[in-house]
């Protein structure tokens, strides 16, 4: 199977203080790759250095066969998305942020398929016209991840998007997740949840900035 990624000798340091060293990595096409660790190991600098959030120190990374640095950085994020562990909705309602995606694509809003996704969740219809106020945090949880995939990227990054959510919130998240990758969605997960490392199907561990 293809590389989707190479990551070849990444370092990152802030000030004299390595947190990441000479890393090198290949991610396949269609992978569910699961990445574990002590907190503090560099697991969430190396996830966001592929979303191209901030830079390695050296070292490069390839996406798609292609250093990331010369994508066109929103084109970019609309091929690798990355869902945060607090996320925030914006704007008044869910349909502010469930309209943005066709926004920043030029498209018009699609309701029909905004509400087959909300159903994807267990969310119906009547969540569209909801204050942001009045959703919980699990269903904000579900909500910012139709935000990211209703426009299904190449490659999504979550960073322990299920840390404290209950037990029916996280199979909705897992359920979606695996159809997403079930039709080809790459996805890079960091957790701490044993279930989730117990089920991977592929997992790297970095300690200390290194990864084992």
């Amino acid at each position: 199977m293809e590389n989707i990624f190479e990551v070849k000798d990444l370092s990152y340091r802030v000030d004299e203080t390595d947190i990441l060293k000479h890393i090198n990595l290949e991610i396949k096409k269609g992978q569910y790759l699961t990445v574990i660790g002590p907190s503090g190991s560099g697991k969430s600098t190396f996830m966001r250095i592929l979303a191209s959030m901030i830079s390695q120190t050296s070292g490069e990374v390839l996406f798609d066969g292609k250093n990331i640095t010369t994508y066109e950085p929103t084109k970019y994020r609309q091929r690798v998305s990355y869902a945060f562990q607090q996320p925030t909705l914006f704007g008044k309602t869910v349909k502010d942020n469930l309209e943005f995606p066709f926004e920043v694509r030029g498209e018009e809003f699609d309701q029909a398929k905004v509400i087959d996704y909300l159903k994807m969740v267990n969310l119906d219809e009547s969540y569209i016209n909801k204050s942001v106020n009045d959703v919980s945090g699990g269903e904000k949880q579900r909500i910012a991840l139709i935000r990211n995939l209703i426009f299904p990227p190449e490659v999504l990054i979550t960073d322990e998007v299920t840390a404290g959510l209950d037990t029916e919130n996280k199979a909705i998240v897992h359920n979606m997740l695996k159809e997403f990758n079930d039709r080809g969605l790459t996805i890079l997960r960091v957790t701490h949840d044993e279930s989730e490392i117990d089920d991977a199907e592929s997992k790297i561990t970095i300690k200390n900035g290194e990864l084992i």
